[in-house]
């Protein structure tokens, strides 16, 4: 199994990045997924969510309005789009794949970087 995450970097603040997450060793669709962050000294936190058929997505209330969550399971990949970063938006962000099927299934990605400079 693998989560490949993508995309992060360096950004100024009112920038946008997008994240991708590549994944395999697992059937895509029946999962739901999820981006989490992590910034340093601080817990991980959820980001954003999207079912596994793409018909329910959540957010965290400080990204709503400015991240998008979207997955293709024909390529088995989930993006965020991040738009009018700020420099609190700066952490190690996390792909999550969840499945509930006898009981708790789930897997991590190694995390991709973002930095937003003020």
């Amino acid at each position: 199994v693998q989560l490949v995450e993508s995309g992060g970097g360096l950004v100024q603040a009112g920038g946008s990045l997008r994240l991708s997450c590549a994944a395999s060793g697992f059937t895509f669709s029946d999962y739901g997924m999820s981006w989490f962050r992590q910034a340093l000294g601080k817990e991980r936190e959820l980001v954003a969510a999207i079912g596994s058929d793409d018909s329910i997505t959540n957010y965290a209330d400080s990204v709503k309005d400015r991240f998008v969550i979207s997955r293709d399971n024909a390529k088995n990949t989930v993006a965020l789009q991040m738009n009018s970063l700020k420099p609190e938006d700066t952490a190690m962000y996390y792909c999550h794949a969840l499945r509930f099927f006898r009981g708790k299934v789930d897997y991590w990605g190694q995390g991709t970087q973002v930095t937003v400079s003020s």
